[in-house]
């Protein structure tokens, strides 16, 4: 239990401390943000701080930080590491940086960025990968709610009713402004999230479960490698390179550039907390990793959220809980399609504020994620989480080119140079290792992992010698 609440004050601390370098590093300042200079009633809507940090955080929190963390959690309480080391150094990093660059940019999405930074080459790749992670990520954000509003519901709503339902729903979040739904639910939605984990944390602290403390060791039944599997598995409780597709969202909504530490930064934290408490949720109530395994494979991850919140708090209360988890992935879901037009609207140069040109991409998008809900889930969870991370490196590197251009400082350009290699040399270890990759041994994966991470590195000390020399000339 001391490790739990000492990663709550790591995290609670890094946001006062390590929050404020990256904001320093960044140095907003008053000009006027898209929100406020190319404001459209659709896209461009000013918010307030706390609603943007709301909307924000229900953007990013999906199944990630629950489904992601249970799986992590079957590893042992070695999970509470890397969700709160990588939260801090690396994902609270990623969002602030790639949220601020875009607003810096009227709110341009990542795939646009990584073009600016890293060419045009970069920039279509990064255009078919994002949009191609953002319909995995609705599609996934479609199947786990449904199957958990299923178990609340009677026989005739089966979860194939509810996708339907969610998909309707996606249809409208996606089409109408972002004042009209998202900024009207979202408020709600996040406080019932909350709620949510404030509910499961007690029943952690003060129920009679046992956590293990902190450790190194790797307790998972399978006997799969921390590395680099847990890095993957966790997903978007640590660093989620879906974040850099919702962040230059809500860039075209905060009022201030001095908000983005409060929106960007502060919700990863948040999703981080989310996170922990579901890790321990799973490990205190099922006894054992192996235990915890177990259930995930028999019931499936919604079967574990619902069996660990009623089991907890109560028929009432885990029907309370179960709410707030379902109410993450919709909520992210229907803003990853809303991101997946964004993109393809400036791929096509066809102007959002017509509604007929929202339609023309929001239709074909909602009928290809119809199609893939009828894959198994477990399967598109390892691809997306997968993709996931390596738009995250991807993401953090266009930062790091940002960082060297705009603000000509190496020094500056480590806050996000050095997750950037971390997370280089984890995609493709884990590429290179897994069933869904090309199954090479790890004998030849940990080598080809490091050695492509060093090159990174490289690449970058050589750019960032060029920009030094080209100032003093």
């Amino acid at each position: 239990m001391i490790s739990l609440i000492l990663s709550f004050a790591v995290l609670v601390t890094a946001y006062f401390t390590y929050g404020k370098l990256a904001q320093k590093v960044f140095a907003p300042d008053d000009r006027a943000t898209p929100a406020v200079a190319l404001q459209d009633g659709v896209d461009y809507v000013p918010m307030k701080t706390g609603k943007a940090f709301l909307v924000e955080l229900l953007n990013i929190a999906g199944t990630g930080p629950i489904f992601g963390a249970l799986m992590g959690a079957c590893f042992g309480p070695v999970v509470f590491l890397w969700i709160v080391l990588g939260a801090v150094l690396a994902g609270g990093v990623h969002d602030y940086m790639v949220g601020m660059v875009s607003e810096r940019h009227d709110g341009l999405s990542i795939a646009e960025l990584s073009g600016v930074y890293l060419g045009k080459p970069v920039r279509w790749g990064m255009r078919v990968f994002s949009v191609l992670l953002l319909v995995l990520t609705g599609t996934v954000f479609v199947t786990s709610p449904a199957a958990l509003i299923a178990r609340l519901t009677p026989a005739e709503g089966d979860a194939m009713f509810w996708v339907v339902i969610i998909l309707a729903y996606y249809v409208l979040a996606t089409l109408l402004p972002i004042d009209k739904i998202i900024g009207r639910l979202y408020p709600v939605f996040g406080a019932v999230l909350l709620i949510m984990a404030a509910c499961i944390l007690g029943g952690v602290l003060f129920g009679p479960y046992h956590l293990p403390e902190i450790s190194l060791e790797n307790l998972h039944p399978q006997g799969l490698p921390v590395w680099p599997y847990m890095f993957v598995t966790v997903a978007c409780g640590a660093i989620s390179g879906f974040h850099a597709t919702q962040a230059p969202m809500i860039s075209r909504c905060i009022k201030s550039e001095k908000d983005g530490r409060t929106v960007f930064y502060g919700a990863m934290i948040t999703e981080s907390m989310i996170a922990l408490v579901w890790a321990a949720g799973g490990v205190a109530f099922y006894g054992a990793t192996g235990g915890l395994f177990n259930a995930i494979s028999a019931f499936g991850q919604s079967g574990v959220v619902y069996d660990i919140s009623t089991g907890m708090l109560g028929k009432l209360g885990g029907a309370l809980a179960v709410i707030g988890v379902v109410a993450c992935p919709i909520t992210s879901g229907d803003t990853a399609f809303r991101s997946a037009r964004l993109i393809l609207g400036e791929i096509t140069n066809l102007n959002q504020k017509p509604v007929r040109n929202r339609l023309v991409i929001t239709v074909p998008l909602l009928l290809v994620a119809a199609v893939l809900t009828q894959l198994d889930f477990n399967v598109l969870w390892r691809y997306f989480s997968w993709s996931n991370q390596t738009l995250a490196m991807i993401s953090l590197w266009v930062v790091t080119a940002y960082l060297l251009v705009e603000k000509d400082n190496r020094r500056s350009s480590l806050i996000s140079a050095v997750p950037a290699t971390f997370m280089s040399a984890v995609s493709m270890t884990y590429i290179l290792i897994a069933d869904e990759g090309f199954r090479l041994s790890g004998s030849i994966a940990y080598p080809v992992g490091l050695v492509f991470a060093a090159s990174c590195f490289a690449f970058y000390l050589f750019k960032a010698l060029k920009v030094v020399r080209a100032r003093d000339l």
